[in-house]
């Protein structure tokens, strides 16, 4: 790859990178992250202005994106949803516009792709998806750099995913997953399967990385072997009336001990991208458990505090891992050929 493959780009989905530009982003997230333990300034965005668009509310995103930036030399200013009017008062294009002629670089979290991909195209300048409904690849980046931190490697990592399975982290674990070479299991009911588009879509990159890839409904023959498990919310933002359907629907799929057991693998690690409802210890989890009887969701306190969590390892990598990605698609840095 040459210098000037990142310059200028937008990450708006993973399935537009190729293996070695992910693989790049994750060692430089490493290095970066290297930098910042030891003290050493890198304000490769020195002077540079972020707009932080945010639909929906976040703790690490939000957080990751600040202090990276600022880490970087950059001035981040955060717009919530009472301070933007996407679709409603101002066009995406209108938006996208007028930002992209005040800032240098873009990033949008929320509800629909086709508006960052909308802010993409018409402000001028990169713009980075922090989630939504149907990618997230600033966590992906973040996610195999935990992975490699653990493991040493990233091909043939045996990871799995369980719980929704039609949502944006199993779309990006597959596609990303299959692209670097890890073989990616999807452990979910049938009625939620991940959509044929995307399971097409991973396995014609699967076909070049030798990825093997799994969708499966079988829960001791799917995690057999496991080197990742890897789990997310049942209900995600905007499907606040579904807890008692997913509760009765992914209770069987809830990563506990004896899930961990059935892996067989003692070195096993367990990912996270929080928040995680794995005790009643908030408001969400208070009334889940007067209204369901149940103290946990996706994954047991247990488990969650066990030696195999590195949750919050993964949760501090999305600062590093995004002060990557827009030192690499913002900065004038040399990208050497690998």
């Amino acid at each position: 790859m040459t210098e000037q493959v990142f310059q200028g780009r937008s990450l708006l989905a993973e399935k537009d990178f190729t293996r070695a530009e992910l693989e790049y982003l994750v060692d430089f997230s490493a290095h970066l992250k290297d930098l910042k333990k030891r003290g050493i300034p890198h304000h490769y965005l020195e002077g540079k202005n972020i707009a932080l668009l945010f639909e929906k509310t976040s703790t690490r995103t939000r957080s990751a994106f600040t202090t990276a930036s600022i880490d970087l030399g950059a001035h981040p200013e955060y717009l919530g949803k009472n301070d933007i009017q996407l679709g409603k008062k101002e066009s995406v294009e209108d938006t996208a516009k007028v930002l992209g002629s005040m800032f240098d670089g873009i990033e949008f979290r929320g509800f629909s792709q086709k508006v960052v991909e909308g802010l993409a195209e018409f402000s001028g300048v990169p713009v980075w998806n922090g989630l939504t409904d149907e990618w997230h690849p600033t966590q992906m980046i973040a996610d195999f750099l935990t992975v490699k931190e653990n493991l040493g490697r990233l091909e043939g990592v045996n990871l799995v995913y369980v719980g929704d399975g039609r949502n944006n982290m199993a779309n990006s674990l597959l596609v990303t997953g299959a692209i670097l070479g890890v073989n990616v299991r999807i452990c979910t009911p049938k009625s939620l399967f991940t959509d044929q588009k995307i399971v097409d879509m991973a396995e014609g990159f699967a076909k070049e990385s030798g990825a093997k890839l799994v969708i499966s409904d079988d829960v001791a023959e799917t995690v057999k072997g496991a080197d990742v498990l890897y789990t997310d919310v049942w209900v995600s933002m905007g499907e606040e009336d579904k807890f008692a359907e997913r509760i009765e629907l992914l209770t069987p799929y809830q990563i506990n001990m004896d899930m961990v057991k059935k892996t067989g693998n003692e070195d096993l690690i367990i990912l996270h991208c929080l928040p995680a409802f794995h005790d009643a210890e908030t408001e969400y989890g208070q009334d889940v458990k007067e209204k369901f009887g149940i103290t946990a969701m996706e994954i047991t306190d247990e488990v969650f505090r066990s030696k195999y969590g590195r949750q919050f390892e993964q949760a501090e990598n999305r600062m590093h891992s995004i002060k990557a990605i827009m030192a690499a698609t913002l900065g004038n840095l040399f990208i050497p050929r690998v």
